[in-house]
């Protein structure tokens, strides 16, 4: 099972190269994957059929209970062979319907045969959590597949329709997955289902949730506006997605967890009043549609709301009525919607008042077209005529509101004939009035996917006691009531037949009358649910800007005062009720009175921020409480955080000057007198409220710490260095959630610097044609020497030539020169020291990246493109590159981040060995150079350059800043 699934998504991720090499001619290839899901599901039909299953687990995380789990069973099969059957076949027919020039050719490919596998997946899936990302997965798939004509409007606008309404629910789902896996112990779908928790309140929403979710996906009103909208995808996705697969997982959902909560009270009164609504409302609507596309989407939202309706009445019959008419949907909706791509393929429209006489040039797809809505309409010989009356007789033998419900049906069956009637008048008919229209000849590669599937619902209608076992192995998991109904093409005469005959002659009546209906339909038509959708798009964009701009003054002391307020109300009044300080530990001052001293400095420099005007004062006295941190770790003994924040602090310190050079020397936002004098109680108070509960959350401990094993831990491994070891080994998946959150944080922030691109053009020295921004920062001196007459004998430093004499600390050239070397051995000797002594990847990358910013405060930016010519991305990809890939080295014995060592002997050094944390913390090393070298980057070199650019000294040909480029 998992080898098909992973062969989907493997070849999807090779669809673009497939598509450039062999054109549309692709997509056979492509249909191997669904093709070879057809063929294991066919071998396996004898063992669901006989009520087994087959089953495939894997514990991810055995401690948690965190497992992927598949099972096979007679609903699964069903969903699999229609899934992924129909799925090849569509890939077959994309093979005739495209062209090899069709723009994003090979990106639709892909996403069609992945949405194929996730939907493979979901069916499979025997665990809440594993269904619920699949189901997400379908639903961003259909989002691509929906929107792949992004150029219009309209297609963007129908895949964020779709993708809202089907992730609203997919969420109101996942909350009802985690209440009921909590209620029932347990989130394996097979054991809820044969163990169902008691019914609870707790429960009866949970359901309500579930079913939120289910009907979104499967457009049951007030959710249907959503899938006429998404005709708007090419017609391959139309067939697939929304008549056989994605639209049907919502149905599949209802029947999977209807044999265990069908009896809970809220149950049948979603299911039926909303799937009998849904029916007669989409029925309805097609009446009055000229686009064949949409008349058969507002047919499939109808006979979603049958399927639902069926799906979730709780009996044994009608259970097996809902599998057979769940099979008989996918032959005879399937063929209609590829038809209709074939129609429109060769006429050049789908507006049925245009089409005409296209019967007579085109009868092989016309008798195609027939034979499929034939079996739409219910009519004898074919499958949905025997999955019709398996549905009347079921709810004709069933409870009071069963019968409510069957006259819902029959009314539905008659629009369903009405509009089956309409869509082959429509697309074959010659009418009066209308010239024939051209077509252009129709291959049989190209009508042979929708010819297959229209045939089988003609096959298996005799052929319908075939299917009798694996549906009646699904149908048997409900209670039996009465008598077991078995599928067959013929019960003799009833009143089931009889009812289809009224529905037949109803639908007619309305065909006739097609006219008057169709007036009548618009005279009566209340606001679609589209522009609903639309006028409450539009009505929260309005409040969330009326919000946005009464919240976000612009005034960042008042967001700040906001969340400290909001913090300390909550705080304290926690505080006060719970009283958590009673019996707790008293706190002690201090250690030693160092501590004291120490810590009374860096408060004392925190509270003069609160004063200052001056943003470099604000800076410095920050910058202090920084280093007064570090020094209490110091005192305390903690030489690895100490060195930490030193080089954290150093590196902040040196950006946020870097930053304040395109800003104004004071600050810019008046502030009132009583403001100012009410900042310092403020900060003292917020300060005193997270001291106490830092306390009393210390204080609350019951169980041993979790220091003294890791300490043995460490030594057991012949380690030292316990806050490294943690860093990369023990707790290697923190650092590397970090590590990913880091790069992404810094690119996102330089990419803000950079409004063009991320390179810098050339960066040489020949781009200048006069003074650097560092020379051009001050005002020039006259009275000093100018020219070569001052400048040293000897160049420190690369590209000192570009630095003006009166602006030169030949004391900083000569010491920054100097010192670059030793830095970066220090930084390497850091990084591999780290297992005995402090240091490790973080701290060594933050100490390389500070002799590069030496570097550049030294010579400016050309010495800074000097003493790292390469981009920083590339330090930063390949740090997350030798993480990642040596936390997945781990999967070869069993799990993630497992930690290998290496034993060897040099013939000089002697014995040595080589850890996997080691080239872990080297990742961690090269991604935090790259992130310093980038922020110095952008917030240096940049802005540089920007200064330079202001004041014309760059060459024509000095990039985009310069003009040279595009803008």
């Amino acid at each position: 099972m998992i080898a098909l699934i992973v062969a989907h998504f493997a070849l999807a991720a090779c669809a673009g190269p497939l598509v450039h090499r062999l054109g549309r001619r692709a997509f056979v290839v492509l249909a191997l994957p669904p093709a070879a899901a057809t063929v294991w599901a066919f071998t396996r039909w004898d063992t669901v059929a006989s009520s087994g299953a087959d089953t495939w687990s894997w514990q991810w995380i055995p401690d948690y209970g965190v497992a992927l789990d598949l099972r096979l069973d007679a609903l699964a099969e069903l969903m699999v062979l229609l899934a992924a059957g129909v799925g090849a076949l569509v890939l077959l027919y994309c093979a005739s319907y495209f062209t090899d020039d069709t723009p994003q050719l090979g990106r639709f490919a892909g996403n069609l045969l992945a949405f194929a596998g996730a939907m493979l997946a979901l069916v499979l899936a025997d665990d809440l959590i594993t269904l619920y990302v699949f189901w997400e997965l379908t639903t961003v798939f259909s989002y691509l597949l929906i929107g792949h004509g992004s150029e219009h409007r309209h297609s963007r606008r129908s895949a964020l329709q779709a993708l809202v309404v089907t992730t609203f629910g997919g969420l109101a789902m996942l909350v009802g997955f985690l209440i009921l896996g909590q209620a029932a112990g347990t989130y394996r779908i097979s054991a809820i289902v044969a163990d169902p928790p008691e019914t609870t309140l707790a429960v009866s929403v949970a359901l309500v949730l579930v079913l939120c979710g289910a009907l979104s996906k499967s457009a049951i009103w007030p959710f249907s506006m959503w899938l006429p909208n998404a005709m708007a995808a090419p017609t391959p996705v139309s067939a697939y997605l929304h008549a056989a697969a994605m639209v049907k997982a919502g149905v599949y959902l209802v029947a999977r967890l209807a044999p265990a909560f069908a009896d809970v009270p809220v149950w049948k009164p979603v299911v039926l009043v909303l799937g009998g609504a849904t029916m007669l409302l989409g029925g309805w609507r097609a009446l009055r549609l000229n686009d064949l596309k949409l008349v058969l989407a507002y047919g499939t939202v109808s006979q979603l709301g049958f399927l639902t309706l069926l799906a979730g009445t709780g009996n044994r019959n009608a259970a097996l009525a809902a599998a057979a008419m769940i099979l008989g949907h996918a032959l005879f909706k399937a063929p209609l919607f590829l038809v209709t791509g074939i129609v429109d393929h060769a006429a050049g429209t789908r507006d049925l008042r245009e089409l005409s006489g296209v019967g007579r040039s085109l009868p092989y797809v016309a008798g195609v077209a027939v034979l499929a809505a034939a079996s739409m309409a219910a009519l004898p010989p074919l499958l949905g005529f025997a999955a019709k009356e398996a549905a009347f007789e079921a709810l004709l033998h069933g409870s009071a509101a069963d019968r409510w419900a069957l006259a819902v049906v029959v009314a539905g069956s008659a629009l369903t004939t009405a509009y089956s009637l309409r869509f082959v008048w429509g697309a074959f008919a010659r009418k009066p009035g209308v010239p024939d229209t051209p077509v252009h000849r129709v291959g049989w590669a190209f009508l042979a996917p929708p010819a297959l599937l229209a045939v089988l619902g003609l096959v298996l209608g005799p052929g319908v006691g075939w299917t009798d076992r694996l549906l009646g192995a699904y149908a048997d998991t409900f209670p039996a009531d009465g008598k077991p109904y078995h599928l067959a093409l013929w019960h003799g005469f009833g009143l089931a037949l009889l009812l289809s005959a009224l529905a037949w002659a109803a639908g007619t009546v309305l065909f006739l009358g097609r006219a008057r209906v169709t007036r009548l339909s618009r005279r009566i038509a209340w606001p679609t649910a589209d522009s609903v959708f639309g006028h409450l798009l539009l009505g929260q964009e309005r409040l969330a800007l009326q919000v946005t701009g009464f919240i976000q003054r612009g005034s960042l002391s008042v967001y700040l005062a906001t969340t400290l307020l909001v913090m300390l109300a909550g705080q304290l009044a926690v505080l006060v009720i719970d009283t958590p300080w009673e019996g707790a530990v008293r706190p002690r001052l201090w250690d030693n009175p160092l501590q004291g001293a120490v810590a009374a400095l860096t408060c004392a420099a925190a509270l003069l921020c609160l004063t200052v005007r001056r943003r470099m004062k604000a800076v410095v006295l920050a910058g202090l409480t920084g280093y007064g941190a570090a020094l209490l770790f110091v005192v305390q003994g903690a030489p690895d955080l100490a060195l930490t924040q030193f080089c954290v602090e150093t590196v902040s310190m040196i950006v946020f000057v870097l930053v304040l050079r395109r800003m104004p020397v004071h600050f810019q936002e008046t502030v009132s007198t009583w403001r100012r004098a009410a900042r310092i109680p403020m900060a003292l108070a917020a300060a005193a409220t997270i001291g106490v509960g830092m306390w009393v959350a210390a204080a609350a401990r019951t169980a041993e710490p979790a220091g003294a094993a890791m300490v043995r831990e460490v030594a057991d491994h012949g380690l030292k260095d316990v806050v490294a070891t943690i860093l990369v080994d023990l707790r290697a998946w923190d650092t590397m959630g970090e590590s990913a959150v880091l790069a992404a944080a810094a690119i996102g922030v330089t990419s803000l610097i950079y409004l063009h691109r991320r390179s810098e053009g050339t960066m040489v020295q020949e781009e200048l044609r006069g003074r650097t921004a560092w020379s051009l920062s001050a005002q020039h001196s006259s009275r000093l020497p100018q020219g070569d007459e001052a400048a040293p004998e000897r160049s420190w430093l690369a590209a000192g030539a570009t630095l003006a004499p009166e602006h030169r600390s030949i004391v900083f050239e000569v010491v920054a020169r100097l010192l670059f070397h030793p830095i970066l051995v220090l930084s390497v000797y850091l990084l591999f020291c780290a297992e005995s002594l402090p240091g490790g990847g973080f701290v060594a990358g933050l100490v390389a990246g500070l002799a590069l910013i030496t570097r550049y405060l030294a010579g400016g930016r050309f010495e800074l493109a000097e003493a790292a010519p390469l981009q920083p991305g590339l330090f930063t990809g390949l740090g997350l590159f030798i993480s990642t890939g040596v936390g997945l080295l781990g999967l070869a014995d069993g799990t993630v981040l497992h930690a290998f060592t290496y034993y060897g002997q040099l013939p000089v050094f002697g014995k040595y060995h080589l850890g996997t944390p080691v080239l872990f913390d080297f990742g961690v090393y090269l991604l935090v150079l790259g992130v310093v070298l980038d922020i110095v980057r952008a917030l240096g070199a940049k802005i540089d350059r920007q200064i330079e650019r202001a004041a014309g000294v760059l060459t024509p040909e000095g990039g985009p800043e310069a003009g040279g480029g595009p803008r």
